[in-house]
């Protein structure tokens, strides 16, 4: 499947333009791609039972679709097939720390998603968006773990998801109160920078004999994810 033009501008519609903080939106396809990408972990918001559920999930992005576990909201499709989701991703890359409390703030990426979801029930498909999911927390794991079984891949719950439909907000850089009365209070202000990297490999005890991690796991020690 060829992904979406990365040089196409995300629509606008009603529930992705930017009411507030305009400066920080982007309708830039590129933007929402690399957002994506930077991740594997979701929120998305359903209605299940009258009650609205927030639920995490890993998820994979194959530029066109959004594909991720959600067993609650796929039962809760099942009884309204057309109702709407919000998938959420977002990446904190720092606090930003003003001289008044009133300016501080957060250095982000962040992207949302609307949509209705649709249960993967084709199996070549729920393969393909199992493999997209897999990879994108983990390179390299697909084709080196034993892959789903019939059984397996029947019992689990996968939902497609358009990236039709989103809205992007970034937020870099320094304080805006530099140029403000308060810049004369002798106060420290700028960004305390935030980055999450892997740790070292843990190996399962009930492990036997003289197995090693593979390379692509073993490479990924002490990476930056950020």
């Amino acid at each position: 499947m060829n992904q979406l033009d990365p040089s196409r501008p995300l629509s606008q519609t009603d529930r992705t333009r930017h009411h507030r903080l305009r400066e920080q939106g982007s309708f830039n396809r590129a933007d929402l791609d690399a957002i994506l990408a930077a991740g594997f972990v979701c929120h998305f918001g359903v209605t299940v039972d009258g009650n609205l559920l927030v639920m995490p999930t890993v998820y994979g992005s194959d530029g066109n679709t959004l594909y991720f576990h959600g067993s609650v909201a796929s039962r809760s499709l099942v009884a309204s097939p057309t109702a709407t989701v919000c998938v959420t991703v977002t990446h904190i890359d720092g606090l930003v720390l003003a001289r008044s409390v009133f300016e501080h703030g957060v250095n982000y990426r962040s992207a949302m998603i609307f949509g209705t979801p649709r249960p993967v029930t084709d199996p070549d498909e729920k393969w393909a968006g199992l493999r997209c999911l897999t990879e994108q927390a983990t390179p390299g794991q697909w084709d080196y773990a034993r892959q789903p079984s019939r059984k397996e891949l029947a019992a689990t719950s996968l939902l497609a998801l358009s990236l039709d439909e989103a809205s992007v907000k970034i937020r870099t850089g320094a304080p805006d109160d530099g140029d403000t009365p308060d810049a004369e209070l002798g106060l420290w202000a700028g960004v305390l920078p935030l980055h999450t990297h892997w740790g070292d490999l843990q190996a399962d005890p009930a492990l036997t004999g003289d197995i090693k991690a593979p390379l692509h796991l073993a490479e990924r020690q002490g990476v930056t994810l950020n």
